[in-house]
Formats: structure tokens, sequence, C-alpha cells
């Protein structure tokens, strides 16, 4: 029972952010390029239900925490969506 509340968690969490990239991603991109400029258009190229892999891409070429990209991320599309 503890393993399928934690498989839920991960699950929303998945949702989440995939909510949380929807929106212009144009925007997004460049914000993360500013605050990052190592980052290159292919690092940042984004296809629908692939999150994992953008975040990994950024993540090995930054060297940054997951939970720093998300929070990036997370940040530079929200600023928009108000």
């Amino acid at each position: 029972m503890y393993v399928a509340r934690k498989t839920k968690t991960k699950q929303t969490k998945s949702s989440m952010n995939k909510l949380e990239i929807k929106g212009d991603w144009n925007i997004t991109k460049g914000k993360l390029k500013q605050k990052w400029a190592k980052l290159t258009d292919d690092d940042l190229q984004y296809a629908e239900g692939k999150q994992e892999e953008l975040l990994g891409r950024i993540q090995k070429r930054t060297g940054e925490t997951r939970e720093a990209i998300e929070k990036a991320v997370k940040e530079a599309s929200s600023s928009f969506c108000k």
C-alpha cells in the first residue's frame, strides 16, 4: 500500500509538470536561456510527454539539481500565466 501511494504521488507530480510546461514554450525557453546561457535550442527541444527527457538534458548541460531545474521551469512559465 505504501508503494502504491508513493507511485500515485509521483504520477500526480508528473501531471503537474505537464501543466506547468504548457503555455507559451518559446517564452519559457527564452527565460531558461537567460538563466543558463549554456543551453542550446537542441537542449530545449520539448515534445509532449517527454518532460523527464527535457529535465535530464537541462540537468546534464547545467549541472544543476533536478529540483533547481523544476523550480526554474515553473518560475519561467508562471510569470506569463498570471
